[in-house]
């Protein structure tokens, strides 16, 4: 299955939009909420429900620990996000405080994501949250880099409208150089539109210069609900935002697959032509050269 991580330059909906792609989801799904800058999932939909005992600081004493500890950490932290428990969520930070204790513990959290995807079949979708830069550079502590490294895809959210598309336009840079670098390459980088705005998917994808892989819906009563301010729709399951998120979903996994294909099958280089052989075409064209 995938790793998709999701990341803006600014508040444009990635946690909502996190939320509703992992209970759309058809497979086994897990939300990790990996914003340094703290999470909103236990204040929001589950309206502080869940203490500051359970979520992802827990997860660096743990890592010190060694893999088993990190592992078992990892399980109980977990929270279901319906009755059956194949929507699973890690809730994220209650301090933005907490963030540097979990510099080191990314990179084996990136791991864990990825032998979730690959060998328990989930669908893994990572709320990075808010980009933060540093001398035109992913900042170490305020953004979670090996996240988006490991990452299948890495999305970056945006309404569509000009304000938002002006402030993501300085993201996409390093973004770019960062996955090109350090990540599985740069074609990972792609955009989940809000349609909340008169830009069209088009015209993003030219101010961005990056392929609008997935678009979802503005659909307010749904979207209150996820952030647990307003109650459940009537018609939750119906819902447009969790339609189009499921769609989604399944162009990310189609996505994703192609780029593993061509990894593990690049595309042969034409073989140089032999000397002799090179010559021929010179030939030819003396040829009809006199002819003419």
């Amino acid at each position: 299955m995938t790793v998709t991580a999701l990341v803006s330059a600014k508040s444009c909906g990635v946690t909502t939009s996190a939320l509703a792609m992992t209970l759309s989801s058809t497979r086994p799904s897990l939300l990790a909420e990996c914003d340094p800058a703290g999470g909103t999932i236990r204040a929001g939909l589950f309206q502080a429900q869940i203490t500051a005992g359970t979520g992802l600081y827990h997860l660096a004493a743990a890592e010190r620990a060694g893999e088993d500890a990190l592992a078992q950490a990892f399980a109980s932290h977990l929270v279901r996000l319906d009755e059956s428990g194949h929507r699973q969520v890690l809730p994220g930070l209650t301090d933005p405080a907490q963030a540097p204790a979990l510099a080191r513990t990314w990179p084996a959290l990136a791991q864990v994501m990825r032998v979730l995807s690959d060998e328990g079949g989930y669908d893994v979708v990572i709320d990075a949250g808010r980009l933060a830069l540093e001398s035109g550079h992913l900042h170490p502590t305020l953004t979670p880099a090996p996240l988006l490294h490991g990452a299948d895809l890495v999305l970056l959210v945006v309404r569509a409208t000009e304000h938002s598309l002006a402030l993501a336009r300085h993201m996409t840079g390093p973004l770019r150089n960062e996955l090109t670098d350090r990540g599985t390459g740069a074609d990972a980088l792609g955009v989940l539109l809000i349609e909340d705005g008169p830009r069209r998917a088009h015209e993003v994808s030219e101010a961005l210069r990056l392929p609008v892989m997935a678009a979802l819906p503005w659909e307010p009563d749904t979207a209150a609900y996820l952030a647990g301010t307003g109650r459940a729709p009537r018609t939750l399951k119906k819902s447009a935002l969790l339609n189009s998120a499921r769609t989604a979903l399944g162009h990310l996994q189609a996505a994703a697959s192609r780029r593993a294909l061509h990894q593990k099958y690049p595309a042969a280089l034409p073989a140089p032509a032999a000397p002799q052989l090179a010559g021929v075409l010179q030939r030819l064209n003396q040829g009809a050269g006199a002819r003419g």
